[in-house]
């Protein structure tokens, strides 16, 4: 459950492999730049309570660690704080989007990272961070800025895999060819409007990174938090439009398939309305009266199936010209 641990300080880490929880503990310093980051991966409530009791997280944070579905927020615990993000992660063969959250407790001389459910790994943004000491000396607040930063960054690839699959529906849709893709556009909305409730709540918290609500961060360290707040922004208008394009295609697909199924009736009444007139014929002469004149004559029934030879013929020419045929 415990993915890795490791003591910072000066803009390095200070060991090989991770450390145990009871050694973070005791490093976790006061000093500036100077903090322990510990990642967890669908720990037991046991596991939670034994860290809250190292850390002295509050109680209130440990009870939405412990379950997913939580909104993106960030809470602020006078001297720690609770951040909580939905990750995306985009399968190329399923062609379907994962989502998964990351808790973060982040506090003087500590990050807690939670990760449930599939999604983003996290070993990446530590080794980036790892690879700039100048930004890991800022301490705590770096690890959280790198964490946000991979979280957002990840939205990318999903927002061009969705973008893909829309084109995709849109080509089948205009296809006569294709069956009608009504189901596969109903799933794409709703993974689309899954991924706008795992970004847009993160808008506001990111902003107010941004414009420095929370001052234990330093001023050098904002500047990237805006970066990470314009890429956040932009995900988040992308998707958007996504939205109201799966919209249209779905109206659009309706529509043809409504007007489809009118031609497949047009066709249907036509063939129903030739078929009508020669069976009223044969109707009439199958009657078998005595005094029926053409019953006598040799021209009778040459006649009868002429005439409905001469019908068919008529209706056939009509429904064709008025393109129901």
């Amino acid at each position: 459950m415990i993915v890795d641990c490791a003591h910072y300080k000066a803009g390095a880490r200070q060991h090989e492999g991770p450390l145990d929880l009871d050694r973070a503990a005791e490093r976790a310093g006061d000093g500036e730049g100077e903090f322990v980051w510990i990642g967890l991966h669908e720990p037991d409530l046991g596991t939670l309570q034994r860290v809250q009791g190292m850390f002295d997280l509050h109680e209130l944070a440990i009870e939405d660690a412990a379950r997913r579905h939580q909104r993106p927020k960030i809470e602020d615990y006078d001297e720690s704080w609770f951040i909580v993000l939905r990750t995306a992660h985009y399968h190329e063969d399923r062609e379907t989007v994962e989502f998964g959250e990351i808790h973060v407790f982040a506090g003087s001389g500590y990050v807690i990272t939670v990760r449930h459910g599939p999604g983003s790994e996290l070993a990446t943004a530590r080794r980036r961070l790892e690879a700039r000491p100048e930004l890991l000396g800022m301490g705590a607040a770096a690890a959280v800025w790198a964490i946000l930063d991979k979280v957002v960054d990840d939205y990318a690839p999903v927002v061009d895999g969705i973008e893909d699959d829309i084109e995709e529906v849109e080509t089948d849709v205009f296809d006569d060819d294709s069956p009608a893709p009504t189901s596969r556009i109903y799933h794409l909305k709703r993974e689309v409007i899954e991924f706008h409730r795992a970004l847009y709540p993160l808008l506001g918290p990111l902003e107010a990174l941004e414009r420095g609500a929370y001052p234990q961060i330093p001023e050098e360290l904002r500047r990237y938090f805006r970066d990470v707040s314009d890429h956040a922004r932009r995900a988040d208008e992308l998707v958007t439009s996504q939205r109201e394009l799966l919209t249209s295609v779905l109206e659009a697909n309706l529509s043809l398939v409504s007007v489809h199924q009118a031609e497949v009736v047009k066709k249907i009444s036509s063939v129903a309305g030739i078929i009508a007139v020669p069976t009223f014929i044969a109707s009439v002469y199958g009657m078998n009266f005595e005094y029926m004149p053409e019953l006598d004559e040799r021209w009778g029934y040459p006649l009868a199936l002429g005439a409905m030879a001469l019908c068919v013929a008529g209706l056939i020419a009509f429904f064709r010209r008025i393109d129901w045929l």
